[in-house]
């Protein structure tokens, strides 16, 4: 955590983000996230406990400087008062409920630390706090015939490497900050060592299909190398530079519309989405065995990658023991 960044928080906010990051393990981008919520949440209670008696306009709110709330006002906020703002942030900031999801559970969080962590509180006033529920999409995904016009006819200037890292995660369903935080020193012959949310490490095994493409990337890469460069970095840049998720999100991009799939809005998480389906409809994979190659916490996140084939659900219609049953008509 850079300091700097959050010198305008109020020092349970500092001592909160602090512990987020060195004793919970949270990454720096996850307690980024907590700051920027926990900033609007805290501007919206100056507003109504302080200054207005209500939100602030645009241009007030989102300058308004927070280091100076008490402690007293944080502490003595309750549920309405939380429901009050995530309406706030419906009707005026435009958020989503994904959006409100995400606030409430930093703000549950946040008062989880100030009662258990802290003698400021001695019960959560939030303990009882519903997040906004979400619509859940059905994920984009490839089927198993564009999944193969892909890997057969994708073309790259750096071939090697791009058809590594596309078998990667159209085998394995790893997460493209996963894909690019991947140490020459993780590949351990069959296996690959992962870090994924909340700096989880965890092992997944390499198809012959990876272990070729691995190799032959491998073969090529030291070409890239340079006395600046990230000698343990897997996937380097033609710089010598670790590749970043945007630029890898520019490759998967660049190599869809080589082989006509550019106006499907595809992206690394699509090919992520493409591998948890294709191992559940194709290789009969259990969900829970699913939940621990993908690196899913709950169980429920994983049931979202779960589809079953119109084929399958025909199948099953059928398989029931009543449906061969017909009424006859009685004389």
């Amino acid at each position: 955590m850079n300091p700097k960044i959050f010198m305008d928080c109020p020092e349970i906010l500092k001592e909160f983000l602090l512990y987020m990051e060195t004793i919970k393990g949270r990454s720096p981008k996850t307690v980024d996230g907590y700051y920027i919520d926990l900033r609007t949440f805290l501007r919206y209670l100056k507003s109504i406990k302080i200054q207005y008696k209500q939100p602030a306009n645009d241009e007030t709110f989102h300058n308004m400087k927070i280091d100076d709330i008490p402690n007293d006002v944080i502490c003595k906020i309750t549920l309405s008062d939380v429901y009050g703002y995530l309406h706030f942030t419906s009707n005026c900031l435009q958020n989503g409920a994904s959006s409100r999801a995400r606030k409430a559970s930093s703000i549950r969080s946040f008062y989880k630390y100030i009662a258990t962590k802290t003698n400021l509180l001695s019960d959560n006033p939030v303990e009882n706090l519903e997040v906004p529920s979400k619509k859940r999409s059905m994920p984009k995904y490839l089927t198993l015939e564009e999944a193969l016009e892909l890997l057969s006819n994708m073309k790259s200037k750096f071939f090697e490497r791009d058809y590594c890292m596309i078998t990667l995660m159209l085998n394995c369903g790893m997460r493209v900050s996963e894909l690019v935080g991947i140490n020459l020193q993780d590949i351990r012959q069959d296996t690959l060592k992962l870090l994924g949310k909340g700096n989880k490490e965890r092992i997944i095994y390499l198809n012959s299909a990876c272990k070729d493409s691995i190799d032959n990337y491998l073969k090529i890469r030291n070409n890239n190398l340079n006395k600046n460069s990230d000698k343990s970095a897997l996937f380097i840049s033609r710089n010598g530079k670790r590749l970043t998720t945007r630029r890898v999100e520019q490759i998967v991009k660049d190599c869809m519309e080589q082989v006509g799939l550019g106006d499907r809005g595809y992206s690394p998480h699509k090919l992520r989405h493409t591998a948890a389906t294709l191992m559940y409809q194709h290789g009969n994979v259990d969900v829970r065995v699913l939940q621990a190659i993908l690196g899913h916490s709950n169980l429920g996140t994983t049931e979202i990658y779960v589809h079953i084939a119109d084929s399958q659900i025909e199948k099953a219609a059928k398989s029931t023991p009543l449906s061969k049953i017909k009424k006859e008509k009685k004389e």
